[in-house]
């Protein structure tokens, strides 16, 4: 058990230590990013429920419902949900690369919660293939998401749209990754350059971020400069 404990947990870390390593600002306090975690770990029970009771009741009437909406809307929303209710709002969200840590954290936490499960029902040799695939684009649909939120805080117009993008993005991808993983018999033919694209497009969002937060704390420097003037 403490070898599937670990094997679960360990590609969720490295990738939210990674992420939260290059916030180069006013570091993120711990404690938050660990409750935004825990947040997006307990997410993981209901959404299973909800799944569940959907495919007993065979509402589902085929894999593109199934990839899109069964799985996809369910957990990108409740994911753009937490954000929005618990992180958006929190003082120590002050920065738009924050946005980038606080949605790593929230899809990290749901995927270290749905990885830890499936190895216990499945076995620890599945753990490679896991952090290669549901663990690293659940990460990565998570920065793309707070890219916008930060985006979306921090810019000067077009607030909600941002929001907006914050959820739809993650979800489109997330329903695309979902769907070539269940419905197509050549997966790995389309996975790999799906894959590629998602982490050149996550790595792009934390590039964008950066240069969003140097422009933020170079204003903020100019406006207390002012002030003392």
């Amino acid at each position: 058990m403490l070898v599937i404990l670990s094997a679960g947990i360990a590609p969720g870390l490295a990738l939210l230590s990674y992420f939260y390593l290059k916030d180069y600002y006013e570091t993120e306090p711990v404690s938050v990013v660990v409750k935004t975690f825990l947040f997006g770990a307990f997410l993981v029970f209901p959404i299973m429920f909800i799944q569940y009771v959907i495919e007993a009741e065979q509402l589902v009437p085929n894999g593109f419902v199934s990839a899109f909406f069964v799985s996809s809307l369910l957990e990108e929303f409740f994911k753009w949900f937490i954000l929005i209710y618990v992180i958006y709002q929190h003082i120590s969200f002050d920065e738009p690369y924050d946005g980038i840590v606080y949605g790593a954290a929230v899809s990290l936490g749901f995927a270290t919660a749905e990885n830890i499960l499936y190895l216990i029902a499945n076995g620890v040799e599945f753990a490679i293939g896991r952090a290669l695939l549901p663990v690293s684009s659940h990460a990565l649909f998570g920065v793309i998401m707070g890219y916008y939120l930060g985006k979306g805080k921090f810019g000067k117009d077009q607030t909600k749209l941002f929001l907006f993008f914050a959820f739809l993005l993650p979800f489109v991808l997330h329903g695309i990754y979902d769907y070539i993983l269940t419905n197509q018999s050549q997966w790995l033919y389309w996975m790999l350059p799906f894959m590629i694209f998602l982490w050149w497009l996550g790595l792009r969002k934390v590039k964008l971020a950066r240069i969003l937060s140097d422009i933020h704390a170079r204003e903020r420097l100019n406006t207390t400069l002012n002030m003392k003037l």
